[in-house]
């Protein structure tokens, strides 16, 4: 893993997932196949190393944060959108924690997303905000599938065990399904709704694979290798609305079905 200290001229950035977004790092350990970001990432970071190699820490962060919190109107804040704020490091950085304890003080709203279990370490910050929500990224919940394309997250049960606490701390906790693994994903749909009916979970979030540049070529090489025989079926899912249109159908009534809000972002 090449880790880098940077320093960055701004952290509280326009966004079209809230008012504001923030990535305490650049680049992201969890190394997952179907990541998106690694091609954005990649036009202002200049890595060549393969993705999940490298994470760049905005070791200034805090300092300009606190400028810029003085100076920009009060709005909602996503964490984050093209990296994962609890990955392995924030072990050792602990930005993201110093990130909210700033954000508390200036009454932001914030919204969380993670595939870590990291995040409930800092559940005693996030039971202040007045206005705070977690997402969890939960793909599947077949541990072998999680860990061919997320190889360094948190394990499913971690996933779920971490939802249950914050759930019991009374933080607003949603579910993002997705991206919708074809041939993987759905293999277990009837016991996944059953589990975030049992969590209590506020909403359920759910999207298709989203293939921008660079993802698709990554994620056929990987295919060819841990599940050659989805190939065909992969190619045809994505490249029809057979597949994906079925998906929502049944997704709709399992989430009916167990008293669940939903929401598809495709």
């Amino acid at each position: 893993m090449n880790v880098r200290e940077i320093k960055c001229k701004s952290l509280l950035n326009l966004s079209q997932l809230a008012d504001y977004c923030i990535n305490p790092y650049v680049g992201c350990e969890h190394s997952c196949k179907y990541c998106y970001a690694e091609s954005i990432t990649r036009r202002f970071s200049f890595h060549k190393e393969p993705w999940g190699e490298f994470v760049d820490v905005k070791v200034n962060a805090l300092e300009v944060l606190r400028k810029e919190l003085k100076t920009k109107n009060r709005g909602s804040v996503f964490i984050s959108s093209l990296t994962d704020a609890y990955q392995p490091l924030e072990k050792k950085y602990e930005l993201t924690r110093r990130i909210l304890e700033m954000l508390l003080k200036f009454h932001f709203p914030i919204c969380i997303q993670t595939k870590s279990s990291l995040v409930t370490r800092d559940t005693d910050l996030l039971k202040k905000f007045d206005d705070c929500e977690v997402g969890f990224t939960v793909t599947t919940l077949d541990e072998n599938v999680k860990k061919n394309f997320e190889p360094f997250s948190s394990t499913v049960k971690e996933k779920l065990d971490s939802i249950k606490q914050l759930k019991e701390n009374g933080i607003r906790v949603y579910v993002f399904f997705g991206p919708i693994l074809p041939y993987l994903s759905d293999n277990n749909l009837d016991e996944f709704f059953k589990i975030m009916n049992e969590l209590k979970v506020d909403e359920v979030m759910i999207d298709r694979l989203n293939l921008k540049a660079g993802v698709w070529p990554k994620l056929e090489k990987f295919l060819i290798e841990k599940y050659p025989e989805l190939i065909s079926k992969w190619k045809d899912a994505l490249s029809k609305r057979e597949y994906y249109e079925s998906m929502r159908k049944k997704i709709k009534e399992l989430c009916k079905k167990n008293s669940l809000e939903y929401n598809f972002c495709y």
